[in-house]
């Protein structure tokens, strides 16, 4: 845990993301995004004339398709070097420029959608049966009429389209002082050495047996966000303001509505996921008390939540955890685990360590025609691990949706993309507790788990509750103060977390600043729909039924051909309702009596000291 941070020029080049497979250099780079630029007016030569006939159609919605995915690809190439150093300035003058540039690309086909509408559903469907190089465009046409309620004229489009470079700010503003300006003070272990503590050592720390660098991390950490508590307030009010204004200009009832509608998800879903997880708050103030038990600590503290029950966690090197990743996901082929291999350890998909001014978290990017890039800060553990095995399962997803898919369905929903991620979690744990481990290490399993039940099951519901909320009141004209948003998620997280931990409100309640999430409307309620889908699929291919792999790499190859929930259904899972959210918190407090049986806490009495 003492290490120190390394600059990115220390990091070795095979643990770093292939960024020169995708432009050779920064000038490559250049040189596309002139010829790009070049290429744009091109599109206004179709403006007016798209009921000239199915093979113009075809046509226009061809080059626009492919201005896109090149565009696209100038921006997973500037997002690479920005996200990795969030101080190196060029890359993130680069990155800006590639986000107006995906403004203006918008802007220029934003004629397409509404002169495709004024057409009409049985023009299009003439022109369909006429141009077989229409036919992939099936569902994209399919989806544009059942939009058209909520699409504007052509000008207004091209307005709304246009605007969505200036209205990224907020979230940009947000981004940059979390992850470059903020400076955070160094933690101390319980024998007085300091730690640095950074976007990308947080983690490490508070997974430390070390309760001092715990508490001390965690502490400075949320201090510095409250000491600019006003700021972020500011950039997150204005964030959702600016749903309210789309949400309006699209003339949808509110925000929630607006946000779940392009997904043809009902905002029932949403509901399900906020109600289902309260009435399983129990089930996490007994794992929480079992942990309090287990630490020997009268009350638990937030900084305790994720510290060893063990002593000193197993260490699990980068290399290997491919290899257990590998296995755990062996139920779905060969050929699927060798790419995975490939991309891990020779095509190099992912920025694997940490370094000074690498941005917070971890993410699976890319485009068609490039990598799935993953970026993280691997600490060489089982979280580490399971965050590997997750983002490996978006870069598959991804894997499989673009060799499979026309680019227009190449991208595939928020709502699906959290289920393939949590699908290798689910069966890697499944493996690995499968295994003749030692109880150490099987403990550090069932921990890691919980952990990610942490986030998913209660933290991302609790801020789903508080987005609704937050979005609510300005739909109603209220402010959002500082204060107010703390005040707000404290009691949220407090009701969660139960009588076993003590809820230190102010800085609890500033987590909100903590999260990128809150900047894309109503995203984080995807995270629990996700893991309680993922859930209920690996079981299925876990327990060997018949056709549920097949099923499952089939909903990984649709990409974004249909709609969400028509998808998981035929890959074996109906999220209209809760029932899957339920499996899920069977399948963690099957976990917890794991957890219990080993530390043999099942009905025993709390130690009296802590330390």
């Amino acid at each position: 845990m003492s290490d120190p941070i390394r600059d990115r020029s220390q990091i070795p080049v095979q643990y770093t993301w292939n960024a020169e497979s995708v432009f050779e250099t920064p000038q490559a780079w250049e040189r596309e995004y002139r010829e790009l630029t070049k290429a744009l007016p091109g599109l206004a030569a179709f403006r007016g004339r798209l009921d000239q006939g199915p093979a113009l159609l075809a046509e226009a919605l061809a080059a626009a398709q492919d201005i896109m995915r090149r565009a696209s690809v100038l921006f997973t190439y500037a997002g690479m070097a920005h996200n990795v150093d969030t101080t190196d300035t060029e890359a993130a003058a680069r990155y800006s420029r590639a986000q107006g540039l995906m403004a203006q690309v918008m802007a220029a086909a934003s004629f397409i959608q509404p002169e495709i509408l004024s057409l009409g559903e049985g023009r299009i469907g003439e022109y369909t049966a006429q141009q077989p190089e229409l036919h992939i465009y099936r569902h994209f046409f399919d989806n544009l009429f059942r939009l058209r309620e909520h699409m504007r004229s052509a000008e207004v489009e091209e307005l709304l389209s246009a605007l969505s470079d200036p209205f990224a700010g907020a979230a940009a503003a947000a981004r940059m002082l979390s992850n470059a300006d903020l400076r955070f003070p160094p933690a101390l272990d319980r024998r007085g050495e300091q730690l640095e503590v950074t976007q990308g050592t947080l983690g490490r720390i508070l997974t430390s047996p070390d309760r001092q660098a715990r508490q001390t991390a965690w502490r400075g950490y949320a201090d510095s966000y409250l000491a600019h508590q006003h700021t972020f307030a500011a950039t997150l009010a204005t964030s959702v303001k600016q749903d309210v204004f789309r949400a309006r200009a699209r003339r949808h009832a509110n925000t929630l509505e607006a946000a779940l509608f392009p997904a043809n998800i009902p905002t029932q879903v949403y509901h399900n996921v906020v109600e289902t997880v309260r009435r399983h708050f129990p089930i996490w103030h007994r794992y929480f008390d079992l942990r309090r038990r287990a630490l020997g600590l009268e009350k638990m503290e937030p900084y305790d939540i994720w510290a060893p029950l063990t002593g000193e966690p197993p260490r699990v090197e980068y290399e290997e955890a491919v290899e257990w990743i590998c296995r755990g996901l062996a139920p779905l082929g060969k050929e699927y685990v060798e790419v995975m291999r490939r991309g891990c350890l020779e095509q190099r998909w992912v920025d694997v360590y940490p370094n000074r001014g690498k941005s917070s978290g971890a993410f699976s990017s890319g485009t068609q025609g490039t990598h799935p890039f993953i970026k993280m800060s691997f600490n060489d553990n089982v979280f580490s691990m399971s965050t590997l095995a997750h983002e490996l399962g978006h870069s598959m997803h991804s894997y499989l949706a673009w060799k499979h898919q026309p680019f227009i369905y190449s991208r595939y929903s928020l709502f699906a993309a959290e289920v393939a991620s949590n699908f290798h979690q689910a069966m890697l744990r499944a493996h690995l507790l499968g295994e003749d481990l030692p109880s150490a290490f099987r403990i550090a399993v069932i921990e890691e788990a919980m952990s990610n039940f942490h986030r998913y099951l209660l933290v991302m519901p609790v801020l789903a509750a508080f987005e609704l909320e937050i979005h609510q009141r300005v739909e109603q004209g209220q402010a959002l103060t500082a204060p107010d948003l703390i005040a707000l998620l404290a009691e949220g997280m407090a009701q969660a977390y139960g009588p076993a931990v003590e809820v230190d409100r102010p800085r609890v309640g500033i987590q909100w600043a903590t999260f990128p999430h809150l900047y894309r409307a109503y995203y984080v309620f995807q995270y629990t729909t996700g893991i309680s889908a993922a859930h209920a699929l690996a079981q299925r291919v876990a327990q060997g039924t018949p056709g549920a792999a097949q099923a499952y790499l089939e909903f990984l190859k649709a990409g974004g051909s249909d709609y969400p929930l028509p998808l998981l259904q035929r890959a074996g899972v109906d999220m209209s309702s809760p029932a899957a959210i339920e499996q899920t918190f069977q399948i963690m407090e099957a976990m917890v009596n794991q957890l219990a049986e080993l530390l043999q806490l099942e009905s025993g009495g709390a130690p009296e000291s802590s330390s």
